[in-house]
């Protein structure tokens, strides 16, 4: 086990969770996509120490996802997570954060921007799920993932434009989580076949979306197989104060392909925001 994994237990209204919370200043909450075996290290661990030089950073495993506890009735819906997304903020004693949600995690942070519009600041969007689309080969293949090595390499061949980044050893870490006790078991039961529904209950209205007053920053990988770029492209014309970044030669993971790129990029963003409100 990598113990790297676990941050902090903590209780989030009855909910055992774990916590990655590290360095100061304004609250910046990442939210990891919905892969097999994922935790929120697995997919923030190149960014977070950096991004926490100027701020705040907190990555949490979702609900039924990593070593965040499982609901014994394994009922998933995007309620559930925002809900227990805002519950975290509460129990953290965090106001207003920014937030950034990587595929699934997208759907869920538009979610929960929608619904809670006081609660956060700016909104990061990457290779995000939240708008309708038909559901492409590569997501019907990660969310209908069945346990082995061999099926976690394909897997990440589709994730990653650069296979040189996405080596053996990454597949064999995220194999071994993906069998972990409990783990395949809430997997199999959040995404079941037909899997278009699961697209289709993550997004948001296109009239929710257009009505967001947010500055929000959306990333996209061009040659990303899992999520189409045109979801991207459909949420800048919706979203009004949206910048849309392609990053060229990527798959569906930016913060892994192009690190040091997306590092700078969200801390530009969210340095404007810091300047904004230092001056009000």
């Amino acid at each position: 086990m990598n113990n790297s994994e676990i941050g902090n237990i903590i209780d989030v209204k009855g909910i055992n969770t774990n916590v990655h919370d590290l360095g100061s200043g304004f609250p910046l909450l990442l939210i990891h996509g919905s892969g097999p075996g994922v935790t929120a290290w697995a997919n923030w661990r190149l960014v977070m120490p950096e991004l926490a030089n100027t701020r705040r950073v907190i990555a949490l495993d979702m609900l039924g996802f990593g070593y965040t506890e499982r609901p014994k009735d394994q009922s998933y819906t995007m309620d559930r997570w925002v809900q227990h997304t805002v519950d975290l903020l509460d129990t953290l004693e965090i106001e207003q954060a920014d937030l950034v949600g990587n595929s699934f995690g997208g759907a869920l942070a538009l979610a929960l921007t929608i619904r809670h519009p006081q609660r956060v600041r700016r909104l990061v969007l990457m290779g995000s799920v939240g708008v309708p689309f038909t559901i492409t080969p590569g997501l019907d293949a990660v969310w209908g993932y069945q346990p082995s090595l061999e099926t976690m390499r394909r897997l990440l061949d589709i994730f990653a434009y650069d296979r040189s980044l996405v080596n053996d050893e990454l597949a064999k870490m995220r194999y071994e989580a993906s069998i972990r006790p409990g783990f395949h078991e809430s997997f199999a039961a959040m995404f079941p076949a037909p899997r278009q529904r699961w697209v289709d209950a993550m997004a948001s209205s296109e009239a929710d979306i257009r009505a967001l007053p947010h500055e929000t920053l959306i990333v996209h990988g061009r040659e990303d197989e899992v999520i189409p770029l045109q979801t991207s492209l459909t949420l800048a014309q919706w979203i009004n104060k949206s910048q849309l970044h392609v990053f060229g030669r990527c798959g569906h993971w930016t913060q892994i392909e192009h690190s040091q790129r997306f590092i700078n990029l969200v801390s530009g963003f969210l340095v404007e925001a810091d300047r904004l409100q230092s001056t009000h």
